[in-house]
């Protein structure tokens, strides 16, 4: 039963429009380019609370008008194709446009889509849709003091699926009466790739925000990371996910000054030799297996986050 003399108060609380499905079309060449988007715009302040404790909208600005905003930028703006400045150029536009607008938090995720290859010439303006891997990126922007904005950005690759057939093992792990996991000196590694990496980005004055951002290579950055990731996972000779995980995150430290931090999440797909035994003595276990059953569930699940130590630091 409700006690009405319990105090209460509102603790946290943002709001917005998710899931704001965009596709821009770049015709700027003959050769068409494409950005396919689903974007969250979340906004919160001290000016909202009253929309909750006290049923009064006078400081809400709709979600509709919010949806539309991220239409009427995609259609000016000249950053669509890098996440993070278009996420910025969002934020910023709701705090430049709405001064009760404390903190604006974007998020962009790109969808994959790779050029259609027609009698082996890329065509101009058809597209495939080659997987599910996406791009995102996650931007919070503050209202400081001195008119000054504060910025937290961290960007992703999310399911990117690889697999290697032989340069992995998995040996000399504890071995107690609840094991039965053979060791494996060679062995299929596969694994949907989840990354994320953090930029350090100081405070800046309004006015500098966007020229400050424009000096960071995002897409060269975005890049890079990606290629790091295949690079190490298809040529390290891997004594575990963690090891080969490692090397990836510490890659890209070195390579980005911007960079601050790095993780991954990297779920075990396994893939287990069929035992062919039964049928006349078929050979397919260790050095002879070549047909394996793919099994998706349970898996392992490797998680870690790099980062950059305080001396290396911006």
């Amino acid at each position: 039963m409700a006690n009405p003399s319990v105090s209460v108060f509102l603790d946290k609380q943002e709001y917005g429009k998710d899931r704001v499905r965009l596709l821009k079309v770049h015709r700027d060449t003959k050769v068409h380019r494409i950005d396919d988007l689903t974007i969250r715009c979340l906004l919160s302040g001290s000016s909202f609370t009253t929309s909750y404790t006290e049923a009064s909208n006078k400081a809400v600005v709709a979600t509709d008008s919010i949806k539309n905003t991220c239409y009427v930028l995609a259609k000016s703006s000249k950053v669509v194709d890098t996440l993070e400045l278009f996420a910025a150029e969002l934020a910023n536009h709701f705090l430049n446009t709405y001064s009760w607008v404390e903190n604006a938090h974007v998020t962009i995720v790109r969808h994959r889509w790779a050029r259609m290859v027609i009698d082996g010439k890329p065509h101009t303006h058809s597209f495939w849709r080659d997987g599910d891997e996406t791009r995102q990126t996650d931007i919070f922007i503050r209202r400081g003091t001195n008119d000054r904005r504060t910025i937290d950005i961290k960007s992703a690759i999310a399911g990117l699926l690889v697999l290697k057939t032989t340069g992995s093992s998995f040996e000399d792990f504890v071995r107690d009466e609840y094991t039965t996991l053979a060791e494996a000196k060679d062995r299929i590694l596969s694994t949907c790739v989840d990354a994320n990496w953090e930029f350090n980005i100081p405070s800046v004055p309004t006015e500098k925000l966007m020229a400050t951002l424009g000096q960071i290579p995002f897409n060269q950055i975005y890049d890079s990371v990606r290629d790091v990731t295949c690079k190490t996972f298809a040529e390290d000779e891997s004594a575990s996910v963690q090891a080969t995980l490692y090397k990836m995150a510490t890659q890209s430290i070195q390579n980005w000054k911007w960079i601050e931090r790095v993780s991954y999440a990297l779920p075990n797909r396994h893939f287990f030799a069929v035992d062919l035994s039964y049928f006349r003595g078929t050979k397919n276990l260790a050095e002879h297996a070549d047909v394996y059953q793919p099994v998706s569930d349970p898996s392992g699940l490797i998680c870690a986050t790099v980062s950059r130590s305080l001396g290396a630091r911006l």
